[in-house]
């Protein structure tokens, strides 16, 4: 089932300088990961799903509602957004109340809201700091912070922007977590990223962009097989297939895990 239809869609800041020219892509249910270089058009693709900026030409759909006709307010029960920079979004004075405002937002009824506020902070470790001013935390519990604000919409697609910018090896697998907690739950989970171990390991399709246009969308291990188009936008295989590649071995692997599996399987062959 089609969650997102973008067709035909074109933008640009200023005029004559397109920074998305004619993309055209369907979503489903597929954790998605949207790679490429800085001015790939990444950000402003996601801007656009989520209603933050309106296409000058072409169509975004998010299920039957158009993104030109409506606000991004009446998406946010859809579709959630977690900024690249928490601070971006951070703007309340208590870490309860920052996760409660989105829900209060769309009308729910704050008991209900601080339930499901209390739930968000406790699937991200973060329950103990509920009274704390979110300013105080480090970036990367901020982080944390406003995925639980979003995921506490309970929206049927999540969109994170790179993150994994200022997490530590136990903050990445954190958040490789809650994915991976997301997709089992049925959601939507959709990423654009500059770590390709990250995408390697938690997203079955990923969609390489470059100069504005898709350059190939597929398969996670399909497209990391393509090392050419990679090296048309820039972009490098994630450090297992790099390895595998070094070794002369055919197959793409993209996570440590099955990596070692092949060989220990060579080895007891």
């Amino acid at each position: 089932m089609e969650l997102i239809r973008v067709e035909e869609v074109s933008f640009a800041y200023l005029p004559g300088k397109l920074v998305l020219d004619r993309v055209t892509l369907r979503f489903d249910h597929r954790s998605t990961a949207i790679i490429g270089q800085n001015g790939a058009g990444k950000t402003t693709l996601v801007k656009l799903m989520k209603g933050l900026l309106k296409p000058f030409d072409g169509e975004i759909l998010i299920g039957d509602l158009s993104v030109k006709k409506v606000t991004a307010a009446s998406l946010a029960k859809r579709i959630g957004l977690v900024f690249q920079n928490p601070n971006d979004q951070i703007f309340k004075g208590n870490v309860l109340e920052e996760v409660m405002f989105g829900l209060l937002n769309i009308g729910v009824e704050r008991e209900e809201a601080r339930v499901r506020a209390i739930r968000a902070l406790e699937m991200v470790e973060l329950e103990g700091k509920r009274d704390m001013n979110p300013h105080d935390l480090s970036l990367s519990q901020k982080k944390l912070v406003s995925i639980a604000a979003v995921v506490a919409m309970d929206p049927e697609i999540i969109i994170f922007d790179e993150p994994t910018i200022a997490q530590d090896h136990a903050g990445k697998e954190r958040i490789k977590e809650i994915i991976r907690y997301l997709d089992e739950k049925g959601k939507m989970v959709m990423t654009i990223i500059h770590d390709m171990d990250f995408v390697a390991e938690c997203f079955e399709r990923t969609v390489v962009m470059n100069r504005g246009r898709v350059l190939l969308d597929g398969p996670t291990r399909e497209v990391f097989s393509r090392e050419e188009v990679l090296k048309e936008a820039y972009l490098e295989l994630p450090t297992v297939a790099q390895l595998s590649k070094r070794l002369g071995l055919s197959e793409t692997f993209l996570t440590p895990k099955e990596f070692i599996a092949h060989l220990e399987g060579r080895i007891k062959g």
